[in-house]
């Protein structure tokens, strides 16, 4: 919780965080889900909102998104497609290649040689392997990737997917704006 408590120095601390553990396993799927997190933690839908705005423009929260189970839409063919690009060409290819809406991942990791030389990651999902693979094409085509050595690791498993933990999950027989221990110690 000191990473939290960090980046949170104001007032607010407490109930920013309340916030976060309530929101870090997702929206509760109803017409009003700030209106809902709010009545569970204390506050009014406007502030649940302003908070996580202000949690986005302070980069505590850097993005908030949907987790897709893309198997149950259909696609089957899920792959994270590796790329050994140039560190030099990172800044103009990974913008190229995270432009499509295909790619529903695009992101730098870095090199682990000598048996790991990829750093440039994208995730593609379709719905058998060839239109993965055309996807593959399309890229390398549309960036000029025909030199850039890559593979396509298709997934044989499905995991669940969830966000980053930064607060331990609410409990429902704790009063709003007191303090939870992390990992079973004092905060």
């Amino acid at each position: 919780m000191g990473v939290i408590h960090s980046l949170l120095p104001d007032a607010d601390t407490e109930r920013e965080l309340d916030l976060i553990a309530a929101i870090q396993d997702g929206l509760p799927l109803v017409p009003r889900p700030y209106a809902a997190i709010g009545e569970r933690i204390g506050m009014s839908e406007a502030q649940v909102i302003a908070g996580i705005k202000r949690l986005l423009e302070q980069g505590v929260i850097k993005r908030l998104g949907v987790v897709v189970r893309h198997r149950a839409l259909g696609y089957r063919a899920n792959a994270m497609v590796v790329w050994d690009v140039p560190d030099e060409d990172l800044a103009r290819l990974g913008p190229c290649m995270g432009r499509f809406p295909f790619v529903t991942l695009c992101y730098h990791r870095p090199r682990r040689p000598p048996a790991w030389p990829y750093n440039l990651f994208t995730m593609i999902h379709g719905r058998d392997r060839g239109e993965v693979l055309a996807r593959v094409e399309e890229l390398i085509e549309a960036c000029g990737l025909q030199e850039i050595a890559h593979q396509a690791l298709f997934s044989r498993r499905c995991f669940k997917q969830c966000g980053a933990r930064y607060a331990p999950a609410s409990a429902p027989d704790r009063a709003p704006g007191t303090v939870r221990p992390a990992g079973g110690g004092a905060s």
